[in-house]
């Protein structure tokens, strides 16, 4: 099983990544930021962690207010640093523990949490700033990240109390995955600032350090604060600090408290603390009765002939092949790959057996390699393949003889939006 060993906690600023990326170890303006992480880089170099889960909220970079959640779980296996406006920092891509990941999302799903998950998205200073000071990473980093994006931004945000309520059930999620993995839990952000109106540049030194207090000893009170109350005594964007108690919520009720500065240099309260994790592991009975619980909704459905799930593992691994179909909808893309479908797969560095799916319209294999139906739809819709004809490919059969089985054989549609005279059969090539 998974163990947590731990949890840290740090602000997110730019100003960390700033610092860094300028080399400012030796200004005395800057060498305290740096000088607050050594603790943590000695923990980590001695405790070597397989995962760090990392808590954090995007500034508007990769999440924006077309789709903003609450909370979204990053399932990918890599993430790219993200640019800001100024050029992305020169950081090497950030491993992902795919696996880790799908099963703690399973386990929160199960807790009844609405999350939304993502992939292909690079990440921001709320996620590298601090990251960069905690690991080495000249040319790869140690280990692997499991990113969670907390929706902190536009009201309404998540409550403190469901943010540590999200953490209590983190922890049964971590320690029920069936392989031997070391996890630290990192959240980020705050402490006091405020970035915005007349009321930009407050600081709460005061308060700062009776949140540091609460975290460690008194948790649960700071899960009754309103958003109103934090921002009253922190700032609006300092608020941002129940991420924390998701941290906290995972970690035992009694802490160790091994680390913790404080400085303010110019916005934001920086502080770090480390805080490590007192509990016994949990009774084997205790773990398989919450993975039974977590994969009772799916239970059974294996013993269903003729069915696959799109599953977060599905996603992920044909999450180009997916990627490419739904660019169909761009009419651009859809105009070129007509035009010269060739060209097209090689920019999207599709692979060879990829582009053989595509090109042959394999639409059962696709179904198997991990496309999900609702883009091979589009993909008929631009070839002029009726939907009907999918679904007679889906089930091996001639499409004259799966009509026989439709209340109304002669009904062809498809999602084009121009809606063509006729659909190309696409075991024949013959129009009908």
């Amino acid at each position: 099983m998974a163990r947590i060993i731990g949890g840290i906690a740090t602000s997110h600023s730019p100003t960390i990544g700033f610092a860094l990326d300028a080399g400012k170890q030796g200004d005395p303006v800057w060498a305290p930021i740096f000088e607050s992480y050594k603790p943590i880089q000695k923990w980590l170099s001695e405790k070597k962690p397989d995962v760090l889960f990392l808590i954090y909220n995007d500034h508007v970079t990769s999440f924006f207010f077309d789709h903003y959640s609450n909370f979204a779980l990053g399932v990918g296996d890599r993430y790219e640093p993200a640019d800001e406006g100024g050029e992305a920092r020169h950081l090497p891509p950030v491993r992902g523990h795919a696996a880790l990941s799908h099963h703690i999302a399973t386990a929160l799903v199960a807790d009844e949490f609405d999350m939304s998950f993502f992939q292909g998205k690079p990440l921001d200073h709320g996620c590298l700033s601090p990251l960069s000071m905690l690991w080495p990473h000249e040319e790869q980093w140690p280990g692997s990240i499991v990113p969670l994006q907390v929706g902190v931004l536009q009201f309404p945000i998540p409550t403190a109390k469901r943010c540590y309520k999200l953490g209590q059930s983190l922890r049964k999620a971590i320690q029920s995955f069936p392989e031997d993995l070391s996890v630290v839990l990192v959240a980020t952000g705050g402490l006091s600032h405020q970035v915005h109106g007349e009321r930009a540049g407050f600081n709460n030194v005061q308060w700062d350090m009776q949140f540091l207090e609460m975290i460690e000893k008194d948790p649960v009170r700071l899960t009754e604060m309103t958003h109103a109350e934090y921002a009253s005594l922190g700032g609006v964007e300092g608020a941002e600090v129940i991420m924390w108690l998701i941290m906290r919520g995972a970690l035992s009720a009694q802490v160790n408290k091994v680390h913790q500065t404080y400085y303010l240099p110019t916005m934001t309260g920086l502080a770090t603390a480390i805080y490590e994790d007192l509990s016994i592991d949990p009774p084997v009975d205790t773990i398989t009765a919450y993975r039974e619980h977590m994969n009772h909704q799916l239970k059974g459905a294996e013993a269903l002939e003729g069915i696959y799930p799109f599953t977060l593992a599905t996603s992920v691994k044909a999450y180009r092949l997916n990627k490419f179909l739904h660019e169909l909808i761009n009419p651009v893309h859809r105009h070129r790959f007509i035009e010269d479908p060739e060209a097209l797969f090689r920019e999207h560095q599709l692979t060879s057996e990829e582009c053989d799916l595509v090109r042959r319209r394999a639409w059962r294999e696709m179904i198997h390699y991990g496309v999900i139906f609702f883009m091979l739809e589009k993909l008929g819709a631009v070839v002029g393949v009726s939907n009907l004809h999918i679904y007679a490919a889906m089930r091996g059969e001639p499409l004259e003889e799966f009509l026989k089985t439709r209340n109304a054989p002669g009904a062809l549609y498809s999602v084009a939006g121009d809606v063509p005279a006729f659909f190309v059969d696409p075991v024949d090539g013959v129009a009908k």
